[in-house]
C-alpha cells in the first residue's frame, strides 16, 4: 500500500467519519503528510502516539455520538504518554500538569475527585471527542509535525460535527483552540471559551470556569445524556479496558 493508503486504513469504517472524510485522503496535502509520516519513521524517529493511534480520538467516539469536543494542540512527547486523544496518558503515565489542573477545576465544579491516573478513555466512550489539532509528534520535540497537513485534516472534522451534529458543546481553552473553533456555528452549538488549563495560564480563568457543570446543563437541556466526569480508579480502567 502507499503511504496515504496505509494511513487511512488507520481510521476504522465503522465510526461515521470516512463517509465525510475519506475524500481529504485523496487530497495532495494528505498525500504529502503521508509521506512525510512514513520517512519519519523510515529515519528512525519514534512518533507519539504510534501511526496506529494516530485516528484514536475518531477511531473512540464515533460521528453519531458526539456530544461535547474537547481541543487539543499537540500529542505529548514523552515515552508512553500520547495514545491520540487530547490531555490524556496512559493508566500508567501520571498526569501532566495540565491534566492535574482539569482535573482540580472537575473536583471544584462537581465535586468529584481527582482520580489515582491521568487516562480519559471513558470519557471518549460517552460521546466527547478528545481532538489534537496534530495528531502526530516525534519523542522529545513539541511541535515536530505542526504545519505538515494535521491542521487541515482536524479543521474539516470540525467542520463535519459542526454541519452533521446538533447541539455539541465545544470546549475551547486557550488562544489556539479558540483559532481553530472560530467557524463553528454558535446558533446551533454551545462554544464554552477560557483560558488554558496549562500552570501558566489556568490562573486566569481557567479554574472557576465551571465549564464541566455548564456542559450538563445544556446537554439536559437538549435532551441528552449528561457526561460522567467521574473516571473509574486505575484497577478498574486496566480491568475494563482489558476485556
Amino acid at each position: 500500500m502507499s503511504p496515504v493508503e496505509v494511513l487511512a486504513s488507520q481510521l476504522k469504517s465503522d465510526r461515521g467519519w470516512t463517509d465525510h472524510l475519506a475524500t481529504e485522503f485523496r487530497e495532495p496535502y494528505m498525500h504529502a503528510l503521508a509521506e512525510f509520516l512514513a520517512a519519519e519513521e523510515q529515519a528512525g524517529k519514534v512518533l507519539f502516539p504510534a501511526s496506529k493511534h494516530c485516528f484514536n480520538a475518531l477511531n473512540s467516539t464515533p460521528l453519531d455520538k458526539v456530544s461535547v469536543v474537547i481541543l487539543g494542540q499537540d500529542p505529548y512527547h514523552g515515552p508512553g504518554q500520547a495514545h491520540g486523544l487530547c490531555f490524556s496518558v496512559r493508566p500508567d503515565v501520571p498526569p501532566p500538569p495540565s491534566l492535574v489542573n482539569i482535573f482540580k477545576e472537575i473536583d471544584s465544579d462537581l465535586g468529584i475527585p481527582a482520580p489515582d491516573h491521568g487516562c480519559l478513555q471513558p470519557w471518549a466512550d460517552q460521546g466527547v471527542l478528545l481532538l489534537n489539532s496534530v495528531l502526530t509528534v516525534v519523542q522529545g520535540e513539541a511541535g515536530a509535525h505542526q504545519g505538515q497537513g494535521w491542521e487541515t485534516f482536524t479543521d474539516r472534522v470540525i467542520e463535519t460535527v459542526n454541519r452533521e451534529r446538533e447541539g455539541v458543546v465545544f470546549l475551547l481553552w486557550g488562544s489556539y483552540a479558540r483559532k481553530k473553533g472560530r467557524h463553528i456555528d454558535r446558533q446551533r452549538h454551545l462554544v464554552l471559551e477560557g483560558p488554558h488549563p496549562s500552570p501558566l495560564s489556568a490562573y486566569r480563568g481557567f479554574f472557576g470556569c465551571r465549564h464541566f457543570s455548564q456542559t450538563n446543563d445544556w446537554l439536559q437541556q437538549k435532551g441528552q445524556p449528561s457526561i460522567d466526569w467521574t473516571l473509574p480508579s486505575k484497577a478498574e480502567l486496566i480491568a475494563r479496558y482489558r476485556n
